[in-house]
């Protein structure tokens, strides 16, 4: 096979320490050799494979891994542009332009160019409207195609909406993998919510919801005297208004959405119980900071997450409450927001760039396997994103890609294959996608 090797003045593996003046060694659609530069070239050499060599003079990282989007949304951007005063503001904003029509599978189209033209790779992609459903497909990123699921009552669930839900998970396109997504705990009954990770699981695909994205999900008031388990409501709607206050993240968790097979987007109103709770299901979140802003809620407690060891991804969210699909203009903003909240970490950039690799990749399982992604080592996925800042010392230039990336993708490489490159990246090395 023709090897390719790809080499920059700073190499970040992720999961090895950074190499500068490193390389990978690329062939078939995956990494064969990881390392300093010289060494590979003399790797290659004396296993007598020919190779050519793209040199880049800045940082080569693994993809970005995008674990909140919702692609469809991208012709909405009339929406994200606007600032509101909580949820219920935005959702008044959101749903008339989302009534009014749209061509959802030109406008998820449009969303996917503009996640690989910002250096992402992989996307955990939420659909709700059957139109949008191949957007990873047929543009060839890798990740997870999630149907939402959302407004069932456990009567109409019953009667139609687990044969319609189950239909729409089934005609999903393959690849990349499958799932539902759950909207949120109080949008749907109990019936659904318990069943739905049955339905993926049978199936061994994922789930995805958003949770504590709305301060009505946080607990609330006094204990009730009665345990709310033994109330059996029919909601976690129908259990607030008999005067329980019992967290949504609680709630979701005795009905047993929460697992390794799934991870939240969100997280802003969480308790440390709550936290906790992930922590010991191996459940994800997807931190979207900027979304946040934008819908007018509260900062996420990043820094607790980090200190706690919670698993972290990060998400841009969609156009419709976001600014843009650049995963590390909300990475800088996690930096920001830590920082603000007193987490003192050196290591915060670097935590920070695995949550946006790995970190992605990991709460939706394609961390592992045969077409494991997030990371430079042998035999991963040749997924590379080439940033185009001036590369100093190791620490400085870590930092500065986290606090100040956004904007400056100069390539993207899919399963190997050019799939975006800037003038600048052509300029410098003679390769155009």
């Amino acid at each position: 096979m023709s090897v390719v090797l790809y080499s920059a003045d700073l190499v970040l593996p992720i999961t090895a320490p950074p190499i500068p003046q490193g390389a990978i060694a690329v062939s078939g659609g995956r990494i064969r050799h990881v390392g300093d530069r010289d060494w590979v070239r003399r790797e290659l050499t004396a296993r007598g494979a020919s190779f050519t060599e793209v040199h880049w003079p800045g940082v080569l990282l693994p993809g970005l891994v995008n674990a909140h989007s919702h692609l469809q949304y991208t012709g909405m951007a009339e929406v994200g542009r606007g600032s509101y005063r909580g949820f219920e503001d935005w959702a008044a904003a959101f749903d008339p332009v989302y009534e009014r029509g749209h061509d959802w599978k030109a406008d998820a189209d449009a969303g996917a160019r503009q996640v690989i033209e910002a250096g992402t790779t992989a996307v955990a992609d939420i659909v709700t409207d059957a139109p949008a459903a191949g957007v990873l497909h047929d543009a060839g990123l890798h990740g997870i195609t999630y149907w939402e699921v959302m407004s069932w009552t456990n009567a109409d669930w019953a009667a139609t909406g687990r044969a319609q839900v189950e239909a729409a998970l089934d005609a999903l396109p393959s690849p990349p993998g499958t799932g539902l997504s759950p909207h949120a705990p109080y949008s749907l009954d109990v019936e659904p919510l318990l069943e739905i990770p049955d339905i993926v699981r049978e199936r061994g695909g994922r789930i995805h919801l958003h949770l504590g994205e709305a301060a009505f999900e946080r607990e609330s008031g006094a204990p009730h005297p009665m345990p709310w388990q033994e109330r059996r409501a029919g909601s976690f709607r129908e259990l607030r208004g008999d005067g329980f206050g019992t967290g949504a993240t609680e709630f979701v968790d005795q009905l047993g959405v929460l697992g390794p097979d799934c991870h939240i987007a969100h997280g802003v109103y969480m308790t440390a119980r709550d936290r906790a709770l992930l922590r010991a299901r191996g459940t994800s979140v997807a931190l979207c900071p900027r979304s946040n802003a934008v819908i007018g809620l509260d900062e996420p407690p990043v820094a607790a997450y980090l200190a706690e060891g919670n698993g972290i991804a990060v998400g841009t969210d969609s156009l419709s409450s976001s600014p843009s699909l650049d995963l590390l203009a909300d990475v800088a903003a996690l930096h920001r927001i830590a920082r603000a909240q007193g987490y003192s970490d050196r290591g915060l950039a670097a935590q920070l760039l695995r949550a946006a690799t790995l970190g992605g990749a990991h709460a939706m399982g394609i961390d592992t396997g045969p077409d494991r992604t997030g990371y430079l080592a042998v035999g991963a996925l040749a997924d590379l994103a080439f940033i185009d800042i001036p590369v100093t010392t190791i620490d400085d230039t870590i930092e500065h890609l986290a606090t100040d990336g956004a904007g400056h993708a100069a390539a993207t490489v899919i399963s190997g294959g050019f799939r975006h490159t800037t003038p600048s990246f052509t300029e410098h090395t003679g390769v155009s996608a």
